[in-house]
This record gives C-alpha cells, sequence and structure tokens, in this order.
C-alpha cells in the first residue's frame, strides 16, 4: 500500500494562459529540490510533459531544466520553477503530482482525474 503526502497543491503564480495546468504537493516540491541539490542543478527547474507511448497511449515526462523554451507555461510552485509545453498542458489540466513511499519503492505519482484509463504502473494513461 502506498502511503501519499496530503495531495494539496502547493500555491502557484504563473505567466502564460493556464494556472491550472499541473501543480506539485509540498513533498513532490521538496523531493525536486532535493533532485537538484543533489545533482548539482542549482537555479534549474524541472519540464513537465506528456509523451507518446507507454502501455496506455501516453506518458508522463519529467527533466531538468533551466530555461523556458518559446511558448513554454512557466508556473512558480514556492520557489520552483515549472516548464510546460502549450501540447502538454492540454492533457495535464488540473494534474496533481506528489511524490510517494511505499513498499514497492518511492517516486512521483500523477494524479489526473480527466484520464481515461491508466496503466498498472500509473505512468501512462489515456485521454
Amino acid at each position: 500500500m502506498d502511503t501519499a503526502t496530503t495531495a494539496t497543491p502547493v500555491t502557484s503564480s504563473f505567466s502564460g494562459e493556464a494556472p491550472d495546468v499541473v501543480s506539485f504537493t509540498a513533498k513532490a516540491v521538496e523531493m525536486v529540490r532535493a533532485a537538484i541539490e543533489q545533482e548539482g542543478l542549482s537555479g534549474q527547474g524541472i519540464r513537465v510533459g506528456v509523451a507518446g507511448g507507454g502501455c496506455s497511449g501516453f506518458q508522463y515526462t519529467m527533466d531538468f531544466e533551466k530555461d523556458p523554451k518559446d511558448g513554454d507555461i512557466v508556473l512558480d510552485q514556492n520557489g520552483l520553477k515549472l516548464f510546460v509545453d502549450p501540447m502538454s498542458a492540454m492533457y495535464l489540466q488540473g494534474v496533481t503530482v506528489d511524490y510517494v513511499q511505499g513498499l514497492q519503492g518511492a517516486g512521483f505519482k500523477f494524479i489526473n482525474p480527466n484520464a481515461k484509463n491508466t496503466c498498472g504502473c500509473g505512468s501512462s494513461f489515456s485521454a
């Protein structure tokens, strides 16, 4: 059984068009910051996206990113910069990213209220 932190998103400010594109819980922000520090990537943020693939059609992506690309929606989650491209933003509306720990390990969990189907591991979905 996974023990999730509360799924209350951290308050966001944004520049771009959609304030509710994606939000990170306080625990997810803490773990991204720890990873940035551990990797020596001070000043970088995280790119959150969606790509074709996975067993359900789409899969979530996250990677370190220094600067936004043209057209990105830029969100601030309690001092953590999030970058989302416009195509991914369509699929990430209302999504919350949490960090969970359980018997099968620990990692980021995407809670997507718009997903019609998800795979067993939770890393892919269909819209």
